[in-house]
């Protein structure tokens, strides 16, 4: 049941677009890409780096990437209920101490005697993951809070569509230093971030909640403990899962697509991952104000997820022969998955303000964390079905639910979020 919080306005001045906690939010989830993404695009020449061959590489990679996934998953459950608890500012804060000390730790793997440099890498991605789980959840809902009604659609669109082109810097410092700069510049940009969210103010809903101490806030369980909110809750995680196929297996494994489909060129996964993100950022940008033209959050969701599913086929089924062709298919499907923010926000949207940032936080990385049964059931199917009969299935089985839950959730678009759930 949903009761409204109080009865005075919760703010007294209108938030503009470019007010300082869109920007800070903005600029924390560009640092979040950069250092989520940093390891699919090293993932290759760091590992040769350590001396692994190409089987190795696949297989180990998978490993340290299901790693930083379970990070992402247990880091988004402890922030989530940090931000309903303590506030949404101390998950700001907390997540970006603990990723940009884990990210400057990678920066140094080669340099690791006193245990396995394999072991220690996955070790500090786990911990970067944990770190990495709180900023967009945090920030999105903190915008969600602070923005008009009229504006929240754009606004966290804005929030994804510049944070999404921390991809892009992150492959081209690659390209122009190496990859254990890139990780000690990950971890720099976090600590200048730190220093910027010095002067950004808490949300007004989560101020005038920490006043009533009889209200449970941040109970991760209380999701499981009433069918309709545990229906909410599935479907919101399922309307990501078509993201992070595109992401986690077309993009992040594209260089052995590229064996499968006989392109000649070897597909580099970091390019088609970066021209993914591109794509994703464009498509961020546009979601909010295409769903602020449908008037719907669900309408917009689907027509993107329907261009994601064509280009998603088109990649494995139609012929490709030439990287040029692989890399546009990438930033086509990363456009079509560019509905992440929106996803986001319907999942902020659709909870009280008792639990908004234990959703928005958990949810994202719920998906992020379900990349981890994607990947080993692509590694699985591999032997038998061939590499892209492998990634068709596992794309099969995430449209379908993406589909199912978007079609079925609740529509959020002008939704009041002052409110509590009981």
């Amino acid at each position: 049941m949903a009761v409204p919080t109080h009865q005075s306005p919760v703010q007294s001045t209108p938030v503009g677009l470019f007010s300082l906690p869109v920007i800070v939010a903005a600029l924390g989830y560009f640092v979040d890409i950069y250092d989520l993404l940093l390891f699919g695009i090293v993932r290759v020449p760091s590992l040769k780096d350590l001396g692994l061959d190409a089987e190795q590489i696949s297989s180990v990679g998978t490993s340290i990437m299901n790693w930083q996934m379970g990070g992402l998953l247990i880091g988004g459950i402890l922030w989530g209920v940090l931000g309903d608890k303590r506030g949404r500012l101390s998950v700001l804060f907390g997540s970006i101490i603990t990723y940009s000390i884990a990210n400057i730790a990678c920066g140094f793997v080669k340099q690791v005697t006193f245990m396995d440099p394999v072991m220690y890498y996955a070790l500090m991605r786990f911990i970067a993951g944990v770190g990495l789980a709180g900023e967009l959840g945090a920030g999105i809902t903190l915008v969600s809070e602070v923005l008009p009604t009229e504006k929240r659609a754009i606004g966290t669109s804005l929030v994804a569509g510049v944070g999404l082109s921390g991809a892009v810097v992150a492959y081209f410092t690659v390209k122009l230093f190496d990859w254990q700069t890139a990780f000690l510049v990950g971890g720099g940009l976090g600590v200048g971030l730190l220093l910027m969210r010095v002067g950004v103010v808490e949300s007004g809903m989560f101020k005038d909640l920490s006043t009533q101490s009889h209200v449970s806030r941040g109970n991760f369980f209380a999701f499981f403990t009433n069918a309709n909110r545990l229906g909410r809750y599935l479907k919101c995680i399922g309307i990501g899962l078509p993201t992070w196929f595109v992401i986690g297996i077309l993009a992040t494994f594209s260089n052995e697509f590229g064996k499968a489909l006989g392109i000649a060129e070897e597909i580099q996964p970091g390019l088609a991952i970066m021209w993914c993100y591109v794509g994703l950022a464009t498509g961020d940008l546009a979601s909010g104000f295409i769903s602020h033209a449908l008037a719907s959050r669900k309408r917009g969701v689907a027509l993107l997820m329907s261009i994601a599913l064509v280009f998603s086929l088109l990649y494995l089924y139609s012929g490709v022969s030439s990287a040029t062709v692989l890399y546009a298919l990438c930033l086509a499907a990363g456009f079509g998955i560019g509905y992440w923010a929106m996803f986001v926000t319907i999942g902020a949207e659709q909870f009280g303000t008792n639990l908004r940032a234990t959703a928005a936080t958990t949810v994202p990385n719920m998906v992020r964390g379900l990349v981890i049964p994607m990947t080993l059931t692509y590694q699985a199917l591999k032997p038998s079905l061939a590499t892209v009969n492998a990634g068709a299935v596992v794309g099969l089985i995430s449209f379908i639910l993406g589909f199912y839950s978007i079609l079925t959730i609740p529509e959020t678009h002008g939704k009041d979020l002052d409110y509590l759930e009981e």
